[in-house]
């Protein structure tokens, strides 16, 4: 996963075409996935610690982290990182 790119909003792997949301016109985006962006706009319009909440769940079913408040440590320090995060 050294190449992965993930989406700047919720950290999710792009691995797959489908996976990547679209810009205005459909066209791809290159930063975002299909469940935070769609023609341009972000789908769900909360903050950063609320993103957080929704994405602890589906890492922890998916084996990415050990526990809720594992994954909860590590995205809170990872999402600032992110391009739809950093300027908050």
């Amino acid at each position: 996963m050294e190449n992965t790119k993930f989406c700047q909003s919720c950290a999710m792997p792009l691995t797959k075409p489908e996976e990547f949301g679209t810009e205005s016109g459909g066209i791809p985006s290159e930063d975002y996935c299909v469940y935070c962006r769609k023609d341009g706009k972000f789908e769900w319009d909360g903050t950063m610690e609320e993103m957080v909440e929704v994405c602890v769940p589906f890492c922890v079913d998916a084996g990415v982290y050990p526990d809720a408040e594992a994954a909860r440590t590590a995205m809170l320090g990872f999402f600032p990182q992110l391009k739809r995060w950093a300027k908050a």
